[in-house]
């Protein structure tokens, strides 16, 4: 074993042939060239090549032939249908013929034309049901308008439904909740300095009560001032005299900001967006004005609401009822300018390039003219419906406000007077003087003066008191270390 392993491994120790051998490999060699030489053409594999190719030649010739009869056969077809066309072409063409001689026929036996006698059978027809069409023409319209009744019900009832609003109409009082009764203390101050000043400063009474404040105001402009301003007051927890005056003239110079928010969410409680800013603020004094005691803002929303339901029940376009009855009474609070809040609620609305369908609402809902559209005729129903339900109009505050305004523009007249405030429903009116104008001496005058005049131009029940305030403040500042 041992030596085979050293022939395989060890080259020197290979088995070596012999001479014979050597020479009998060439031999063997060249007569095994011939062989294969003869291996490499194989006729035999050739043959089975070209038979081959000779079946796929056989094939191909007899799938071709296939194809030309199928072709030859639609052809044939194609010219047997385009036969049987013509044919029966000709036949239509006769049974026409046929059909124009026969009409020809009865219109010389009838002496008639074809259409003269479709109008006479047309004719005897209509005879023959006018009773039974004009029938039940009448009972389709009586049963139109007992269901149109009913569905106009239920659409009104329906829309007054979703024109409930959660507004909170404050007519002549705001709250003001105090966070603890120390509180309340530093708000009256020394000997009651502080509300005096507050008073003095807003034009609004102050009443205390259990843990919050009433404000009270026929103003509402000026009681919404006051509470603002009151309720900066309680987060600073400065309060003294001066600061007051500053922080209450802080707040009307803010009111325009204050118009503004209001005026937005009043148009957001809606879905109306992107509106000019102009018509927001205009919006925003819906807050502060009432009328026949019904706040614009309380009415404006439940106007919109029920506005946009009956819309959306007959398929009128809802964002022309929107716009109209958000701004329908928008010239009530135009101020300063002359003639009826329809006349000036269209000139300014026209300045703000809104769709004419939106100003005819506007220009409509009191019918100063026909109605144009079917969207004017829902802003005026919507507004008939709020301002026409039980409660939500009242002539007395109307009145109440006018006789407030008018004691103030009394005492007001007079020269030398500031200010001039009237509180507990007018039986109460504080005026304030220029010190510089109105000495001591005088002051005891003019107040007598206004108690004459109040009593010749002045409607009113008991007595009004009559109290006049001179103060003079100097104010002074340090120079800064």
């Amino acid at each position: 074993m041992a030596s085979i392993f050293d022939r395989i491994t060890n080259p020197d120790k290979q088995k070596k042939t012999s001479p014979q051998m050597e020479k009998a490999t060439p031999a063997r060699a060249a007569k095994r060239k011939p062989v294969r030489k003869g291996l490499k053409k194989r006729p035999d594999q050739k043959v089975r090549e070209d038979i081959r190719e000779k079946e796929i030649l056989a094939n191909v010739l007899r799938r071709e032939a296939e194809i030309d009869r199928r072709q030859g056969a639609l052809e044939e077809r194609g010219r047997q249908l385009d036969l049987r066309e013509k044919e029966l072409e000709k036949k239509f063409g006769e049974v026409e013929e046929i059909k124009q001689e026969q009409l020809a026929r009865l219109e010389r036996a009838a002496k008639l034309t074809r259409e003269e006698a479709r109008k006479l059978i047309l004719e005897a027809t209509e005879k023959r049901l006018a009773g039974e069409v004009a029938r039940r023409i009448r009972e389709s319209e009586e049963q139109i308008k007992a269901e149109a009744d009913t569905k106009a019900q239920e659409i009104l009832t329906d829309a007054m439904q979703h024109g409930v609003t959660d507004c909170v109409a404050e007519y002549t009082v705001s709250t003001v909740h105090l966070p603890n009764e120390e509180m309340k203390g530093r708000i009256i101050g020394r000997e009651g300095r502080n509300i005096r000043a507050f008073e003095q400063a807003t034009g609004v009474e102050i009443e205390l009560g259990e843990g919050d404040l009433h404000l009270s105001s026929f103003d509402p402009v000026r009681r919404e001032i006051a509470r603002r301003a009151l309720l900066k007051l309680i987060r600073d927890r400065r309060i003294q005299p001066a600061r007051i005056g500053e922080v209450v003239e802080k707040t009307k110079q803010s009111m325009d900001k204050i118009l503004f928010e209001e005026g937005q969410k009043l148009c957001h409680a809606v879905k109306v967006y992107n509106l000019h800013s102009d018509l927001v603020k205009l919006l925003g004094r819906f807050k502060f004005r009432f009328s026949y005691g019904q706040n614009m803002i309380a009415h404006t929303l439940e106007e919109t609401k029920i506005g946009i339901a009956i819309a959306n029940e007959i398929g009128a376009n809802t964002m022309v009822v929107r716009l109209g009855c958000l701004l329908h009474d928008i010239g009530k609070v135009i101020p300063d300018q002359e003639g009826t809040h329809v006349e000036l609620g269209v000139n300014v609305v026209k300045k703000y390039n809104l769709p004419p369908e939106v100003i005819d609402c506007i220009e409509e809902h009191h019918e100063d003219k026909p109605f144009s559209s079917p969207e004017s005729r829902i802003v005026w129903i919507a507004d008939a419906a709020s301002g026409a339900r039980p409660g939500a109009r009242y002539e007395p505050h109307e009145e109440y406000v006018k006789r407030m305004t008018q004691i103030e523009k009394v005492a007001s007249d007079f020269e030398g007077v500031k200010k001039a405030y009237a509180y507990q429903a007018g039986r109460d009116v504080r005026v304030l003087v220029d010190p510089e104008k109105v000495d001591d001496d005088q002051l005891t005058v003019l107040v007598s003066k206004i108690t004459e005049k109040l009593e010749k131009e002045v409607q009113y029940a008991g007595q009004i008191k009559v109290t006049g305030f001179r103060e003079t403040r100097v104010d002074k500042t340090t120079r800064a270390k």
